[in-house]
C-alpha cells in the first residue's frame, strides 16, 4: 500500500483534481456575491447552481472555507423546538440532513443517536410533556420518558434520588444526530466549484456599495465587485457587515465555548443535555466526550477559551457522569454567537433592496444548513420568500411577532 501511494503521487498520469476553486483574480462583476465562506454559504452557492442554474457566484471569506463557526460547533442536528414555526423549519432541515451524503456525493458522517434532555424539577416535566405532544402533533419524534426509561437510554448516567440535582424523567427525540461539521461545508463547497461557482478564500469584505437603496457591490481588500446581489452569512459578525450596508440588526454577540476529552471505548450514545446544569454531553465516534454549556455571559467577538468556562463545565459535568473526574482535556475552542432577542434567526429581506438577510443564528446555526441554503436560494433566484423562512424575517421585531425559542436550548444547543 505504501508503495502504490507513492507510486500514485509522484506519477503524472493522475494529477490531483482541484476540491473547490484554484486562486485566481476577482472578476469585475458577479450575479450574486455571498459574504462567508462557512456552511451556510457554501449551501446557498451550491443550491443556487444546481436548481436554479445560477452559476456566476463569489463566496468569499475573510479567513478559509469553513473556518468560523463551522468549525467551531459540536455538530448537533435536532428539530425538536418550542413554536410551530420553530419545528417545521428544522424539522425539514434534519430531513435534508439524512439525504445529504447522496445529495453531495460525499459522506458527512451522519449519526442518528438521539437526544435526550434531562428534567430535574416538576416544572421541567410539565413543560417537556407539552412540548413533546407539540413535537409529536407536527411530526417531530419527541416523547416524555421516566426515570426508568432514562437508566435503559443511558446507563452510565449518575441517577442518584438524593442528588444536588435528581433526575426525575426526560425528553427523548429520537430524531436527533450529529454530522461531521467540516464534511458539511467541503461537500457543498466541492459541488458548488464542480459548477462553476468560484470561492475565494483570504478576500475580506471592507465595505457594501449601496445606491439609492440598492446594493450594487462590495470593497473587498483584494479589489472592487459589482453585483445583482448580495448574500450575507456571516454567523457572528453579522451586526458588523450589515453595519456597512448601513443596517442595525437586533443582534449581540456572544462567544460559545465548548472542550473535548481524551477518547475512552465507546459507552455513550445518545446526547445528552442538562438545562439546569447548564451543559451538554456527546461521545464522538472517536471515544472523544464533547462537553459544551452556555454562552459567555458577556457581549464579544472573540474565539478564545478560559479557564473558568473549564471549571464550569467539568462541575456541571461531573454531576452527571462522575466517572469523567479522571479524564484529561485534550481541546478547548469557542465560536461567536448572533443571539437575538427571540432566540430565532433573522433570514430574507433587508431593507437595502437586493441585500439578503442569513444571520441571528445564535447556537443552531450548523443544525439549519440544508434548509438554510435551500430556501436562501430560492429566494435569492426568484424573489420570493418561501413560506418555510417568512415568519423569520427581520420586520417581525418591529411588528412584534417574535418567534419565541428562548426555551428550547438544550444548554444551548
Amino acid at each position: 500500500m505504501p508503495l502504490s501511494l507513492l507510486k500514485y503521487g509522484f506519477s503524472d498520469r493522475f494529477p490531483a483534481k482541484f476540491q473547490f476553486t484554484p486562486t485566481k483574480n476577482l472578476k469585475k462583476h458577479y450575479d450574486v456575491v455571498i459574504i462567508g465562506a462557512g456552511g451556510h454559504g457554501a449551501a446557498i452557492a451550491f443550491y443556487l447552481a444546481k436548481y436554479h442554474g445560477i452559476t456566476d457566484i463569489a463566496l468569499l471569506d475573510r479567513s478559509y472555507l469553513g473556518g468560523g463557526n463551522t468549525a467551531r460547533n459540536t455538530a448537533v442536528i435536532r428539530s425538536n423546538y418550542l413554536t410551530p414555526e420553530g419545528v417545521r423549519f428544522y424539522r425539514e432541515s434534519v430531513r435534508l440532513f439524512h439525504e445529504l451524503s447522496n445529495e453531495l456525493n460525499y459522506n458527512v458522517m451522519l449519526e442518528e443517536r438521539g437526544q435526550l434532555t434531562l428534567a430535574c424539577t416538576d416544572a421541567a416535566i410539565r413543560s417537556f410533556r407539552w412540548r413533546a405532544e407539540m413535537n409529536q402533533h407536527l411530526g417531530v419524534r419527541s416523547e416524555l420518558v421516566d426515570r426508568q426509561m432514562v437508566r435503559e437510554l443511558v446507563p452510565s448516567l449518575r441517577m442518584a434520588e438524593n442528588g444536588r440535582y435528581p433526575v426525575l424523567g426526560g425528553l427523548w427525540h429520537a430524531d436527533g444526530a450529529t454530522a461531521r461539521h467540516d464534511a458539511v461545508v467541503w461537500g457543498y463547497a466541492r459541488e458548488a466549484c464542480a459548477r462553476g461557482v468560484e470561492l475565494h478564500q483570504l478576500t475580506e469584505v471592507q465595505g457594501i456599495d449601496i445606491q439609492n437603496g440598492v446594493a450594487k457591490g462590495v470593497r473587498t481588500n483584494r479589489g472592487d465587485i459589482s453585483c445583482g446581489c448580495v448574500v450575507q452569512a456571516v454567523a457572528g459578525m453579522s451586526s458588523v457587515v450589515a453595519e456597512m450596508a448601513g443596517i442595525r440588526l437586533p443582534i449581540h454577540s456572544y462567544p460559545l465555548q465548548a472542550m473535548v476529552t481524551q477518547p475512552y471505548k465507546p459507552m455513550l450514545d445518545p446526547l445528552v443535555s442538562s438545562p439546569q446544569l447548564h451543559v451538554y454531553v456527546q461521545q464522538t465516534s472517536r471515544g472523544e466526550f464533547v462537553i459544551g454549556g452556555g454562552s459567555d455571559p458577556y457581549p464579544l467577538y472573540s474565539t478564545r477559551s478560559t479557564l473558568e468556562m473549564k471549571e464550569t463545565l467539568s462541575a456541571a459535568i461531573l454531576e452527571l457522569f462522575p466517572f469523567l473526574a479522571q479524564a484529561k482535556v485534550l481541546r478547548q475552542w469557542a465560536g461567536i454567537t448572533d443571539m437575538t432577542p427571540d432566540y430565532s434567526p433573522i433570514m430574507g429581506l433587508s431593507p437595502v433592496e437586493n441585500y439578503y438577510l442569513d444571520a441571528g443564528w445564535g447556537t443552531w446555526g450548523f443544525k439549519a444548513t440544508p434548509i438554510c441554503g435551500k430556501t436562501m436560494a430560492q429566494l435569492v433566484a426568484t424573489g420570493t420568500v418561501p413560506d418555510l423562512i417568512q415568519p423569520f424575517e427581520l420586520e417581525r421585531f418591529y411588528r412584534f411577532e417574535q418567534v419565541n425559542e428562548a426555551g428550547a436550548t438544550a444548554a444551548s444547543h
